[in-house]
């Protein structure tokens, strides 16, 4: 009986060093609910933290800022928008606009953004495209080419539910970025509150993002857009900067708004804590094994741990790695074709996802096979007991 319950503890043992060994590398300090999440450095482009970030999702009203920076770039902020009835009767959260009134398209957009207005977005869409529908297909070709978005199929420009409009939380937050270089959308996303004066509607619009108002707490918030329909559940994308440190989370079906804020703080406050920014400017040198130099075209941007050294290796065909100090590859980009508005580097990950070191992928196996073989050279010996 005692050498059965060595034998058994010998196994135990085993098994929880074979586990530890799998979870050795894993730095996430990462506990989010929601059902998918990402953050990303907004300069850079890369992935710093992800969960589900590449599944199809539906948006809700965060699909605004999609809306925003489309009409931003293909209209007028000044031309005045007639308001029809389609676009009045429009269902949801309004900002009351009544058919047959003007409204300069900046208003609209500012409705849009603080208010979540889906009868601005209505307007909007007929204004700079003759309809919502042909207004859809449009932004769905613009965030394509333009940021990257190619998961992203939208049907309307406001977010209400439609089973053939989704995204994911990686597309919205690649949106988020392009739409961030912009300067009029950031004026526009981060504004906390506006008088506003419709043709039957005075009011004092107060934007819905509570951690962008300052009703929840946290340092360093620059914009944001929350979202809300029964099939999406709670999403939220939200912009902050911190230092040198600019970052977007993007948090979608988040059961509460609890949830929502607590996931995003959490997010936040993991790449403030843990990331920083090194830029390489512009005509830098790199030499590859030849003794051949090449230069910078455009500034480049790396998201990397706080405190840690990088290394740079440039290759034959011109690809610059650069690798942390563990030998994981942090981004790898060809500088001969390298322009940062491209965002050649977004979907490089700074530290989660990243590849396996050889080294330690090696000692892992090792450990597996081996604990292995022990596993079952003590079951054998319990069988003969």
């Amino acid at each position: 009986m005692a050498k059965k319950i060595l034998l058994l503890s010998a196994l135990l043992c085993m098994t929880m060093l074979i586990h530890k060994s799998a979870q050795a590398g894993d730095q996430s300090d990462f506990h989010i609910d929601s059902e998918s999440v990402i953050l990303i450095d907004a300069k850079s482009g890369q992935v710093v933290f992800e969960q589900n970030s590449n599944k199809k999702m539906y948006p809700a009203s965060i699909t605004k800022i999609a809306t925003a920076i489309y009409a931003i770039e293909k209209g007028n902020l000044k031309d005045k928008v007639k308001i029809s009835k389609k676009a009045a009767d429009t269902e949801g959260t309004s900002v009351y606009l009544e058919e047959g009134e003007t409204v300069p398209l900046k208003r609209l957009l500012q409705g849009l953004l603080m208010n979540s207005g889906n009868d601005a977005a209505t307007a909007i869409a007929e204004y700079v495209s003759g309809s919502d529908k042909k207004f859809a297909d449009q932004v769905n070709a613009f965030v394509a080419k333009r940021a990257g978005a190619h998961d992203t199929h939208f049907t309307n420009p406001h977010g209400l539910f439609d089973k053939y409009h989704y995204t994911t939380a990686a597309d919205m937050a690649k949106i988020t970025r392009y739409a961030m270089k912009n300067k009029t959308f950031r004026e526009l996303f981060s504004k906390k509150q506006l008088a506003w004066k419709g043709k039957t509607w005075k009011t004092t619009l107060k934007n819905h993002h509570r951690m962008l108002t300052g009703e929840i707490h946290f340092q360093g918030i620059t914009g944001g857009k929350t979202g809300y329909v029964d099939q999406s559940k709670h999403t939220l994308v939200t912009t902050a900067t911190q230092g040198d440190l600019d970052l977007i989370a993007v948090v979608m079906k988040a059961d509460s708004h609890k949830m929502m804020y607590n996931d995003t703080k959490t997010l936040l406050a993991g790449g403030f804590n843990h990331f920083e920014t090194v830029a390489y400017q512009k005509g830098k040198q790199f030499k590859d094994q030849d003794g051949k130099r090449l230069d910078l075209k455009e500034r480049l941007f790396v998201t990397k741990k706080k405190g840690e050294t990088i290394s740079e290796v440039l290759d034959r065909d011109g690809t610059l790695n650069i690798k942390g100090e563990d030998g994981r590859l942090i981004q790898s980009v060809n500088i001969r074709a390298h322009s940062q508005n491209e965002g050649l580097s977004a979907d490089r990950t700074a530290v989660h996802e990243e590849e396996p070191h050889k080294s330690s992928g090696l000692f892992l196996f090792l450990t597996g096979f081996f604990g292995l073989l022990a596993i079952s050279y003590v079951v054998k010996r319990l069988r003969q007991l």
